[in-house]
């Protein structure tokens, strides 16, 4: 089978496409044919050593998959070949065939597309976690939402039309802002692009309270960070919840008296840790996810598929911010 490896810490340049045995499934796994990898951005920092898990060398990047079982392994009960599935591996879907622990799959439902399939878990189940667990998003409240044409950024903005919110999205065009309106939000805001000195600083704050409104943001969901967070800070509400999802921007340095100023919350969301510890809470989440894209409450946005070949190219553009929605590896 053909795997896309990392071989060296480095760029979308180094990856290599390699023909690699098949793996066979252990007890508690399946194994699967890959038919859609979805990119996430931890696929831009795994390969270049910068993300917390660091697997062996050689790996194949690509944590986010649909694909078809093809053998079950021993002690599983309810999977059968020929069954497909989405899951999140924590590496190796950027290959023709991965094993993965049955407890990290969950059923596709009949006819769906896999290239969107592929595109749900991660963004939309990180999300629902956030606003529902961390966030306390209320129905009447106003959620402000950045990067908002990201893959995680589209999912928030439907999942707080969902969950009823006021919706305002926060991004760096009017293509991107097009797409967060299609998905639902009710306001946009363009921002141009960081880093920022203090005077562009203080303009992004007061473009911010003008469009969140004079009751500042209740919930704000950050998957950018860098010189957005402070900004986005200032027009909180009182008693808001800040949710740090994500660096691409950078890390900031968040000057906490604002947190006491607005008596407000900065709450981290590590979706992983979550699933880790409550599985079962996960699981509603991801049924819940499922209803509302049977229904078309939600609808993975593509911006672009690649083929296996390609697949560092795939990670570049999301790595240089260019993708509208999730970026999508097939197979075929």
């Amino acid at each position: 089978m053909k795997a896309l490896l990392s071989t060296g810490p480095g760029g979308p340049e180094t990856l290599e496409l390699t023909d690699i045995d098949a793996p066979d499934p252990g007890k508690g796994e399946l194994a699967v044919r890959v038919l859609a990898c979805a990119i996430n951005y931890p696929d831009v920092l795994i390969i270049e050593d910068k993300y917390q898990l660091r697997p062996p060398r050689p790996f194949a990047p690509g944590a986010e998959i649909a694909g078809e079982v093809t053998a079950v392994g021993d002690g599983i009960e309810g999977w059968n070949v020929g069954d497909r599935l989405i899951a999140v591996p924590s590496y190796g879907g950027l290959a023709e065939q991965i094993v993965i622990d049955s407890r990290r799959a969950f059923r596709m439902p009949e006819g769906a597309d896999p290239v969107a399939g592929s595109a749900l878990l991660m963004t939309y189940a990180t999300t629902i976690h956030a606003l529902k667990d961390r966030g306390d998003l209320g129905d009447g409240q106003t959620l402000l939402v950045l990067g908002a044409a990201g893959g995680v950024g589209l999912a928030a903005v439907e999942i707080g039309k969902a969950m009823g919110a006021r919706v305002v999205a926060a991004v760096s065009s009017e293509e991107k802002a097009e797409a967060a309106r299609a998905a639902g939000a009710d306001t946009t805001l363009i921002y141009g692009r960081a880093p920022f000195d203090k005077e562009q600083s203080k303009a992004l704050s007061a473009a911010f309270k003008e469009a969140v409104g004079p009751d500042g943001a209740d919930v704000i969901y950050d998957p950018v960070g860098g010189d957005y967070c402070e900004p986005a800070l200032r027009c909180i509400a009182w008693e808001g919840r800040y949710l740090v999802v994500g660096f691409p921007a950078g890390i900031p340095k968040l000057p906490l008296n604002l947190t006491l100023l607005k008596s407000c919350d900065v709450r981290g969301i590590f979706w992983g840790g979550f699933v880790a510890r409550e599985p079962q809470r996960n699981a509603e989440h991801v049924a819940q996810l499922m209803r509302w894209w049977q229904d078309g409450t939600i609808t993975p946005r593509i911006d672009a598929t690649y083929p296996l070949a390609k697949g560092g190219e795939a990670i570049r553009r999301l790595a240089e911010r260019k993708a509208v929605g999730k970026v999508v590896v097939t197979m075929d």
